[in-house]
């Protein structure tokens, strides 16, 4: 998910050169754990502390579960995979120099996170200057893994859907299910994640015939938006469309629903946190509706069998990030597999390979730009619960 501001240019240059010189001498530390022969060392590159912490926690939860099962079932040719983590602190700024670490100076041969676009885009020239492909497990920028260019970034893959597909589900959900045509929009500034998402909901609502009757502002950590909700108010919605994170949009509910705002609401996978409901409370979340690749109601046998195993494991119900983690740690050790080598080169032609694997969520396969080809899931609140409401194929 991209949250974060691009770093300038500058910024990610000074990170490339980094990545390219510590291993010489500059910047790695002389008791940097060296790989031993009989291991694979897997970098895992996540936000662990700072404002989406609950995302990287989660994200990395799910994928420590598929490394530990493939170390029990006996490791990847003969070796086991020994994950090495680092924090970013959700912060772009500082994703480029945790990344820079593990690859210097632990010498991964792949690195798996950061969970935000922001973050990848700032590892993205590190990983690239090395040639260690790097799995992004729930980043759903869209330029995450194609260069200005359009031209495909050889060692950048994803593990779920892209912001365009999900803005284009929702639409689609308010005209096909809600049968809505007014809908208001309200979307983070700051962010390019709810500005793209945002643009694309308007355009297919658009297309479908319907129509964008307010569109208001807001920027992160913005705490009061009865201001910019009394005007959508105002203009009569039949549905108000929220692309945002959970820290401001449980805000936005609770806030709308004390104004009388009271038409279904719409979001994002960025609403996906046990706080949304603890913030909001359960009432106001009554009438919402967000995209997401996965659902605990799901009926899947595949799906019911992860939830079960991470429940076992982890004495609580997994989320979406959690099984992307676990979804993306599949996807690798299957390209360790399949190559046989821990070549950087070589790895990243084997996961752009990935055809019909069976993951958490189904079968996986990416498409030439390094994106599974993958439906989406209407999560419904009902009483501050999440509740599977449809499935969409577009």
């Amino acid at each position: 998910m991209k949250m974060m501001k691009k770093l300038s240019s500058v910024a990610l240059a000074a990170m490339v050169l980094a990545a390219l010189t510590a291993g010489c001498g500059g910047g790695a530390k002389k008791d940097a754990a060296k790989p031993a022969g009989n291991e694979i060392v897997v970098g895992a590159s996540f936000e662990l502390t700072g404002n989406v912490a609950n995302y990287g926690k989660s994200t990395l939860s799910g994928l420590q579960m598929a490394i530990d099962e493939t170390n029990k079932a006996g490791g990847v040719n003969g070796k086991k995979i020994r994950l090495v983590q680092s924090d970013n602190k959700s912060e772009p700024a500082e994703s480029g120099n945790a990344v820079t670490k593990i690859v210097t100076q632990d010498k991964v041969v792949a690195v798996v996170g950061p969970a935000t676009s922001g973050c990848v885009a700032a590892a993205e020239p590190v990983v690239t200057g090395a040639k260690v492909p790097l799995i992004a497990p729930c980043a759903t920028a869209p330029g995450i893994t194609l260069n200005k260019d359009g031209s495909v970034k050889q060692f950048i893959f994803r593990a779920c859907f892209i912001d365009p597909f999900q803005g284009q589900v929702m639409a689609t959900f308010a005209d096909k299910t809600l049968h809505v045509k007014k809908v208001a929009i309200l979307f983070d500034s700051s962010s390019d994640y709810s500005k793209g998402l945002a643009e694309v909901f308007q355009k297919t609502l658009e297309k479908n015939g319907g129509q964008v009757v307010a569109r208001e502002a807001f920027l992160a950590k913005d705490i009061d938006f009865k201001a910019a909700l009394t005007k959508i108010k105002a203009s009569n919605p039949e549905a108000l469309y929220v692309p945002g994170y959970y820290e401001e949009v449980s805000k936005i509910v609770k806030q709308a629903r004390e104004i009388g705002l009271n038409v279904p609401m719409m979001g994002s996978d960025g609403w996906d946190s046990p706080k949304l409901a603890e913030i909001a409370g359960p009432a106001a979340l009554n009438n919402c509706y967000f995209s997401s690749a996965f659902s605990s109601d799901d009926k899947d046998p595949g799906v019911q069998k992860f939830i079960k195993t991470y429940k076992d494991l982890n004495k609580k119900d997994p989320d979406v990030f959690a099984m992307q983690g676990y979804n993306a740690g599949l996807v690798l050790v299957n390209a360790l597999k399949t190559a046989g080598t821990t070549d950087g080169t070589k790895l990243a032609a084997a996961l752009a390979a990935t055809k019909d694997l069976s993951v958490a969520s189904g079968k996986f396969t990416y498409d030439k730009n390094h994106n599974p080809i993958t439906g989406a899931i209407v999560i419904a609140m009902k009483d501050g619960k999440q509740t599977f409401k449809e499935k969409i194929n577009l």
